[in-house]
């Protein structure tokens, strides 16, 4: 616990997996982090040594987003803290486009119809989700299992996907529908959140590989 005793909410975005770097669209697919991820992840973990006092931690299904939160708290020195894995913290399922080359569907379907997906806010690709079913998932996820803990103080650090942590940060930033989608969080990036006393929260720090 922080000397304010806010509560502190650490949120980073897995870093580059072997399909990032082939620009593939994955979703729910569960590949590895690249060698190239592996060592950004210990960096961001690095960075943040001595910082924070983790004291509980949740990441998604996918074994990326597991990797990059065990190699931040490798390289952070955080040891013995509780890890709690669930499905609600993946990453946007995108149905037919998991596994397709992302340049490749752009010249097929132009890139004005691949934006309308990815970066609207209700567009769903075939037999996939939007962001906002995305946000369906994830927020009342967060408010009964990981609020709880940032309302008594914790430092509560989250490893997930970009489209998830967009979801997460609409919410704690009170964006607009309209506003989410352009919401950037990059592979590795690290941000921090402190709850305040009314239970809003206050962006902090921010952290890069």
């Amino acid at each position: 616990m922080h000397a304010d005793g806010k509560g502190r909410l650490l949120l980073v975005r897995h870093t580059q997996s072997v399909w990032n770097s082939l620009d593939l669209f994955t979703g729910w697919v569960d590949v590895d982090l690249s060698e190239k991820g592996k060592l950004d992840a210990k960096s961001v973990g690095v960075k943040i040594a001595g910082v924070y006092n983790v004291d509980i931690a949740f990441t998604s299904s996918l074994v990326r987003a597991q990797q990059t939160l065990q190699l931040v708290m490798d390289g952070a020195g955080i040891q013995g803290t509780p890890v709690t894995e669930d499905w609600h913290l993946n990453e946007r399922f995108y149905g037919n486009w998991q596994g397709k080359n992302k340049t490749e569907m752009k010249a097929k379907y132009g890139d004005e119809a691949i934006q309308a997906v990815r970066r609207g806010y209700a567009q769903r690709p075939p037999a996939g989700e939007s962001l906002e079913d995305t946000a369906e998932r994830v927020l009342p996820y967060f408010a009964e299992s990981i609020a709880p803990a940032l309302a008594e103080g914790k430092t509560v650090l989250i490893a997930a996907h970009g489209n998830s942590l967009r979801a997460l940060v609409k919410h704690l930033e009170k964006m607009s529908d309209e506003a989410a989608p352009g919401i950037e969080i990059g592979n590795g990036e690290l941000r921090e959140y402190v709850r305040e006393a009314d239970g809003n929260y206050t962006r902090g720090a921010t952290f890069h590989p």
